[in-house]
């Protein structure tokens, strides 16, 4: 593989099996695959009356792709993404394999049973890589094969590296996420990467009306792809050498998707009619097939012939990534196969019986395995046996420290205090700074990585010539090698969270820790926010920073003025947000968001982080406890207060500002996390994990008052505070689209500057 390095000994290549145990194997694959859905939908109680769904149409083009992989042709370290919609395909197999007990095949899409989609956290059989998301699944394998390379290249031990596969519905390349991966020039350079794209030519609602192949072969060659078709089967390859058989294939070339699809529906009389045309040397060939043969070899595509696909996964030249297109019939060997509406059709009773007898199982003992003696199942156990892995024994991660010894004072924005972070951080915690990778979207300068990046380096498939070195005015240095520290992507926002995510996750996948952290302009968490949760979904830890944030960017203008994020990350399963106001508070929840990273039970972390300096004499001597518990009083009043301010992040001068215009009788809150706040406020009512603790040192009930909240961001993010006492509260924030200005003019643009918060406060206490 290109650029690689391996920790241990690859496995050898299979031997090829035998193709009719194979094609055995293959039908029972298929008729568990379709039972699995048909029992969660006509056999087992459904109660609510709400559709259980499955996808037995999309499961069937996948079959044959799938058992030739699985059976013939995968290796232990080898891992795999399947396809969303073939989820029943992949528990069928391991289900042949040993690994998924039989009790389970009568659980999809049941609470704490076989998941709608693959997932490596939820499903309790193997599996590699979570899929659901339109073309997540397909890109993760790309980011996966980084996070492996990242971790031999740092000598972290891992097993060994296979290779990194995709199994892709061709719908999914409508996907832009897709084409921003495979734009990126360093997977041109990644030849354990390979993506089989199940090519039915059918989405979700219709038969796809353009041919797309020789257009998406371009583009996957243009990106330094090895392009590998799979389109006809044996027995088309034979008619294609008769009389006649040029014509024949002229013509399935040169036919539509929806054509094609209509005449799979075609009985044999109208399909003599319909397939010649004019042609006569193909009228005559047509003519000397009976009707089986005819309708056999209408279907013979490539994706549905073992020998075909072994031959193709066996010709993929592994010094570049590969795709192997792979065509298809949608439904393939169901009764409901290449009708435009199979996506969701489930097969009656009836289609069932006929369906068993078909492929030779048994309707009444829909669960059957193979007779252990038989030819199928010693290709059963020896496929389990070559798959068999041992799964590492986790390393566990540093121990993080609670500070790192910087005395912040002065003017210090949070994210200065970020880039700071890191110089500190590789001298008084070197073991844990070892174990940190930083990832950034062409914005690690300008996110203040620059110190980081000159010291570590960043990572590259090979090493690269700085032509910059010697250049005295260049402050940042990119020295790429495989020994950097840095991964710095492309403007592609789903690149950075995707390989974040896989970064996150190679402490449960080869038992080693990383720590990643990435960096991105807060505006456009929102356009990754979808990938972003999905790897946490998928078990990734890691932690995002968003900076710079909010209107505070003010001469930026409105086009970078993020507004919403701040509930982005209260809403964010599997993640603690933070919005630090001070350096010392960013330094103790970044810290402890390290030490929460590539553990069982840990979580990621989002930081919001902002430009704006700020006098860190402000911050007091807060208790560090509640500083990561979500927030601390920052001023109290000699008795019960008459309002209490409560400010997050970047708004804190302005509150404290305000707080001394109105004199005595006023409590100042500092609010480091809103979303460990909205837990205590659950957890008060019994909902939850969370602790209410902080509500009680925040906003203790002997000194209860209407709160005036306020944040450089959307107001409701903090106005469920209303509920710690019950008390009269005016949410202060941003809800407008923002203009560029100085700090002053925006703040009072937007109602979050010392003027309007004294008013607010006064309109309370009235």
């Amino acid at each position: 593989m290109s650029g690689s390095l391996t920790t241990t000994q690859q496995s050898p290549q299979p031997a090829a099996a035998d193709l009719g145990t194979l094609r055995a194997v293959e039908r029972r694959v298929l008729w568990l695959a379709t039972a699995i859905v048909h029992h969660a939908n006509r056999v087992r109680e459904n109660r609510s009356g709400v559709k259980v769904g499955g996808h037995q149409a999309s499961s069937a083009s996948m079959v044959s792709l799938m058992t030739a992989l699985w059976f013939s042709e995968l290796r232990a370290e080898d891992r795999v993404s399947v396809k969303p919609h073939a989820s029943p395909v992949l528990h069928a197999i391991n289900y042949l394999l040993g690994r998924l007990d039989r009790s389970a095949l009568e659980t999809l899409r049941a609470f704490g049973g076989l998941q709608s989609y693959p997932s490596r956290t939820k499903d309790p059989d193997p599996v590699d890589y979570s899929t659901g998301s339109v073309g997540i699944g397909a890109t993760a394998p790309i980011w996966g094969a980084f996070a492996r390379r990242y971790l031999d290249t740092h000598r972290f031990e891992a097993p060994p590296m296979g290779r990194q596969i995709a199994l892709v519905g061709d719908a999914e390349l409508d996907e832009g996420a897709v084409w921003e991966a495979i734009a990126d020039p360093s997977v041109a350079k990644l030849g354990e990467v390979v993506w089989v794209i199940d090519l039915n030519r059918q989405s979700l609602d219709r038969v796809v009306p353009d041919i797309a192949f020789d257009r998406w072969a371009h583009m996957f060659e243009a990106a330094g792809w090895q392009t590998i078709t799979v389109k006809y089967g044996s027995r088309l390859d034979e008619l294609f050498e008769r009389p006649g058989g040029p014509e024949l294939r002229k013509r399935i070339d040169g036919m539509p998707n929806e054509e094609y699809q209509r005449l799979l529906r075609a009985e044999p009389q109208e399909l003599r009619e319909r397939l010649p045309g004019r042609g006569r040397k193909l009228a005559k060939l047509v003519a000397e097939l009976d009707d089986g043969e005819l309708r056999a070899a209408l279907r013979d595509l490539g994706g549905h012939d073992p020998a075909k696909l072994i031959e193709a996964y066996r010709s993929i030249d592994h010094d570049r990534p590969t795709v192997v297109f792979a065509y298809t019939i949608k439904g393939w060997a169901l009764p409901i196969e290449g009708h435009p509406e199979n996506h969701s059709a489930l097969l009656t009773r009836e289609q069932m019986l006929e369906l068993a007898q078909a492929l030779d199982a048994d309707a009444d003992e829909p669960w059957a395995a193979f007779d252990p003696g038989s030819p199928e199942g010693e290709l059963c156990a020896a496929a389990a046996a070559a798959l068999a892995r041992d799964e590492p024994e986790p390393v566990a991660p540093p121990p993080v420290p609670a500070e790192l010894g910087r005395v912040h004072r002065g003017q210090e924005s949070t994210q200065q205090a970020f880039g700071r972070f890191f110089a500190d951080l590789v001298r008084e915690a070197p073991e844990v700074a070892e174990r940190v990778v930083t990832v950034s979207p062409d914005v690690a300068s300008s996110t203040n990585l620059g110190g980081w990046l000159n010291k570590v380096g960043i990572w590259s498939v090979g090493d690269r010539r700085d032509w910059f070195a010697d250049d005295p005015q260049t402050l940042v240095h990119w020295h790429e090698s495989t020994a950097g520290r840095h991964f710095e992507l492309g403007i592609a926002e789903t690149n950075l969270v995707g390989l974040l995510g896989e970064l996150g996750a190679t402490w449960s996948r080869y038992g080693q820790p990383l720590l990643p952290i990435g960096t991105i302009y807060d505006p456009f968490v929102g356009r990754a926010l979808e990938p972003w949760s999905f790897g946490m979904y998928a078990g990734g830890q890691s932690i995002l920073v968003g900076t710079p944030s909010g209107v505070s960017l003010a001469p930026e203008g409105g086009a970078h003025q993020s507004i919403v994020t701040p509930s982005i990350g209260i809403g964010q399963p599997g993640c603690t947000a933070w919005e630090p106001a001070f350096g010392r508070d960013l330094e103790w929840t970044l810290l402890h968001a390290l030490g929460r990273l590539g553990r069982a039970g840990g979580e990621s972390a989002y930081f919001r982080l902002s430009t704006r300096p700020i006098d860190q004499e402000l911050a007091g001597d807060p208790p560090r406890e509640l500083v990561l518990a979500g927030g601390y009083p920052l001023s109290r009043a000699a008795g019960r207060p008459r309002v209490t301010l409560v400010g997050m992040g970047a708004v804190l001068p302005d509150v404290l500002d305000a707080a001394g215009t109105l004199g005595d009788g006023v409590d100042v809150v500092c609010v480091t996390s809103a979303d460990l706040l909205f837990r205590a406020v659950r957890a008060r009512a019994g909902l939850g994990d969370g602790s209410a603790a902080i509500l009680d040192e925040l906003f203790p009930a002997d000194r209860a008052a209407p709160l005036v909240t306020v944040l450089d961001g959307d107001p409701h993010a903090l106005a469920f505070l209303a509920a710690a006492n019950a008390t009269p509260l005016t949410p202060l924030g941003v809800t407008r689209f923002g203009q560029s200005g100085d700090l002053a003019e925006v703040y009072e643009h937007h109602e979050i500057d010392a003027e309007t918060i004294v008013g607010a406060a006064l309109d309370l206490t009235a």
